[in-house]
């Protein structure tokens, strides 16, 4: 309000000035004449003021004139001026418009558009580190591979850009299946941004499907300095890096540093299960029974498995079953309460013919529990006690159909795998494998009759029903060689329970019932 008063008040002051200016000046006497080419002005005090101030107008018009004349001649010639500059913001306007136009068509899938927005924008911006980026993408979303190895190749011919070039090719072939050149990029693109966590997974990844032990190694102690993985998970990492390493120099050479890695996996990660099995046949080579005691007992007591079951036996092969079962007291008594512990019990009271004590080991396993190779030693139980073979064959029947328990799954697309291994065949993610149960509880076993030489003995004694129903190194059982591993010759009781493709023979569901019924009397 002030403000505007003082303005209107200093306008008022300016037109009474210019009045009372204007009046002395017509009272003022004399003037100006001028004379030239024959023609005289004259003028008086006023009009010479309004002739100086007019000239003075035209003066500084013509000044302007001859400015923008001389814009427009630089302008012509390439210089950058002020026409020139209008004419770049107005192209920056549109190409700007492009982009942004571009990169909403990329937010809601129409990859066709955005590319043609992007091609718009960069003949407006001539910016191929931004619109490049925009085509690549849109490239991809309408699978357009071509357009879009193009545009990262771009990319990566201009330094601020050069990671993102690479990163996109190397995606491309991975997508392609060809992993050698998509190692090179990677670490190519870790040695740009060796932080990058993306790049540094995918590294990880390569370099352990390639066995490059060593190069994954630095990749993961990068990741640890970077501080994009816990301490913990990053040390269990490394054992099984120091693990797989040790399993390749054992399977060529077997030398002593292939031992040394193995104890070193071991000493890094004592819970993980394939370290420990390595690390105490590394001491049992040398004769260091009383290390590998311990590595074995350390590890069962954080997870029991048959595996350092399988280990622990091969301590001492040659021994008696009771004595045997003397030996593994210690290890029974660490996780009395675990499933894996109770049918290592059983086992080894089957193995040395105390039948009922085995029975009483398994527990409530056959109710709570009935796995394949809880059945299976049912039936050996049962076969050891003397029962009928309907009953043995009854329990068989349940374990051709029951759940094999753990396994070792992958934790990223749920593969069961056999065995063991650092990357997992299926998805190629790396220390995934877990020994847990498959989400599918229905596993059966692949061949029914693997299990049927197991409860007969053909003029045997009772010491030929020692079960051995888990398969390969992950399951192999704790009993000695010749106990588990030599099948007895089939009787004409087998070949009659065997249920693979049956001809003629009672169904699984009514023998079981059979079963049932006889044992009840």
């Amino acid at each position: 309000m002030l403000l505007s008063l003082i303005k209107i008040l200093v306008f008022v002051a300016v037109v009474a000035g210019l009045t009372w200016g204007a009046a002395r000046l017509t009272d003022v006497t004399g003037g100006a004449e001028i004379a030239m080419a024959g023609y005289e002005v004259t003028l008086g005090p006023l009009q010479l003021v309004l002739a100086i101030a007019l000239l003075a107008l035209l003066g500084w018009l013509l000044f302007k004139a001859l400015g923008l004349l001389l814009a427009l001649v630089r302008f012509i010639n390439g210089d950058d001026t002020a026409v020139s500059r209008w004419f770049s913001r107005s192209r920056e306007r549109k190409g700007y418009k492009a982009l942004g136009d571009g990169m909403i068509a990329l937010a809601a899938g129409e990859g066709e558009t955005a590319m043609a927005k992007g091609r718009r924008a960069e003949r407006y911006l001539r910016r191929p580190d931004i619109t490049s980026i925009l085509l690549a993408q849109g490239a991809e979303l309408t699978g357009d591979r071509k357009t879009a190895e193009g545009a990262y190749r771009d990319l990566v011919k201009i330094d601020r850009t050069r990671f993102v070039g690479i990163r996109g090719l190397m995606r491309h072939r991975l997508a392609e299946g060809d992993t050698d050149t998509a190692m090179k990029l990677a670490q190519k693109a870790f040695e740009i941004k060796p932080r990058h966590v993306e790049t540094q997974d995918t590294l990880l990844r390569l370099q352990a499907e390639a066995h490059d032990w060593s190069g994954a190694r630095a990749t993961l102690d990068a990741k640890r300095r970077s501080g994009s993985l816990p301490r913990n998970v990053v040390k269990r990492r490394d054992a099984v890096l120091a693990l797989s390493e040790a399993r390749d120099i054992f399977d060529e050479t077997a030398s002593i540093e292939a031992r040394e890695k193995a104890i070193e996996a071991n000493r890094l990660s004592p819970g993980l299960i394939p370290a420990a099995v390595m690390a105490a046949r590394s001491y049992l080579a040398v004769n260091n029974t009383r290390y590998a005691t311990r590595v074995i007992r350390k590890a069962w007591e954080m997870e029991p498995h048959p595996d350092l079951a399988q280990v622990f036996a091969e301590i001492a092969p040659e021994e008696e079953p009771k004595a045997r079962l003397a030996r593994f007291l210690p290890l029974l008594k660490a996780r009395p309460d675990h499933a894996e512990t109770r049918m290592l019990e059983a086992e080894l009271l089957i193995a040395a013919e105390q039948f009922n004590e085995a029975r009483r080991a398994l527990g409530d396993l056959v109710e709570t529990d009935p796995t394949a190779r809880v059945l299976t030693l049912m039936a050996a139980i049962e076969r050891g006690r003397g029962a009928d073979d309907a009953v043995v064959r009854g329990w068989l029947a349940r374990a051709l159909t029951a759940p094999r328990g753990p396994q070792w799954v992958c934790e990223n697309c749920h593969n069961v795998h056999p065995h063991w291994e650092p990357v997992c065949s299926n998805c190629h993610a790396f220390d995934t494998l877990a020994w847990t149960r498959p989400t599918e509880s229905g596993t059966t076993l692949p061949r029914g009759t693997e299990m049927l030489p197991l409860i007969v003995g053909g003029g045997a004694g009772p010491a030929a029903a020692v079960p051995a129903v888990r398969e390969g190194a992950a399951t192999a059982s704790p009993l000695p060689a010749g106990e588990s591993a030599a099948p007895a010759p089939q009787s004409e009781a087998v070949r009659e329970a065997e249920i693979v493709e049956p001809e003629g023979t009672i169904p699984p569901e009514r023998t079981e019932a059979d079963a049932v019924a006889q044992a009840r009397k």
